[in-house]
């Protein structure tokens, strides 16, 4: 049984792809939301400036902005 790969794809200010952070993969959308729910805030701070969440690599849903306060 394969399991769907739901995982983000982390870009930078200029929409390049990074390389780190690397973040987990999933096995259910609601998981990935959660976590990025809860570690928005660190991405951030490592560079991230959106992100895409992919459902076994293709782009699922609409990109979400990552700014800090």
């Amino acid at each position: 049984m394969i399991r769907p790969q739901w995982e983000w794809a982390l870009d930078d200010a200029e929409g390049h792809r990074l390389s780190e952070p690397l973040t987990p993969v999933f096995t259910a959308q609601y998981d990935a939301e959660q976590w990025l729910g809860e570690h928005w805030g660190a991405l951030a701070e490592a560079g991230a400036v959106r992100a895409r969440l992919l459902h076994d690599g293709t782009e699922a849903a609409p990109s979400v902005e990552l700014r800090m306060p």
